[in-house]
């Protein structure tokens, strides 16, 4: 089966009451900084090379943070559970939230690795085109330079900025270095 099934924060909730097994999909550093408590981690990266699936599970309800990661890896998911009654979460952790349903929060851990690239780089375009516009349009390149690397990582799925920023010390106290 490829498309799942989606339940709202609330039925999640009751079904896990029940038994149900909420497995979140999201990468450890996301992971890491906030998550549903209960919750077992096991990362879409990870979800084709072992199952998710443990003895005793019946029912398994995946989530991500808006439930767009999980919708559109369905076909992946429920081939990695194909004995188990299969859900999706339906908003992921944010409409988890959002229905004031508990989440456990580590502020001590850094942000998810994406988002510290996000930030970095639009960052470091804003700086090029202030400077460019202000001290000398030389400075446009760096704008330039990012733009092209957001492209390469895009095209290729390699992120020479991500690798840079998991190497960081901040980051390599929740283990994600290597990611």
């Amino acid at each position: 089966m490829s498309q799942l099934q989606t339940v709202s924060p609330e039925r999640a909730a009751e079904m896990i009451r029940s038994g149900a097994v909420l497995v979140d999909i999201r990468e450890a550093d996301e992971h890491a900084r906030e998550r549903i408590p209960g919750a077992r981690h096991h990362a879409l990266s990870r979800i084709d090379a072992d199952t998710p699936v443990r003895p005793g599970d019946d029912v398994l309800i995946f989530h991500c943070r808006s439930g767009a990661r999980t919708k559109g890896n369905a076909p992946r998911i429920s081939a990695a559970a194909p004995a188990c009654e299969t859900y999706i979460l339906e908003g992921g952790i944010d409409a988890w939230k959002k229905a004031g349903l508990p989440v456990a929060l580590d502020r001590s851990q850094p942000i998810d690795l994406m988002r510290q690239v996000q930030i970095a780089a639009g960052s470091l375009v804003l700086l090029g085109v202030v400077l460019g516009a202000l001290v000398n349009p030389g400075f446009y390149a760096l704008s330039g330079f990012v733009g092209a690397g957001l492209l390469f990582a895009g095209a290729t799925g390699f992120c020479g900025m991500a690798r840079l920023l998991g190497a960081m010390p901040w980051n390599r106290r929740s283990g994600m270095a290597t990611q």
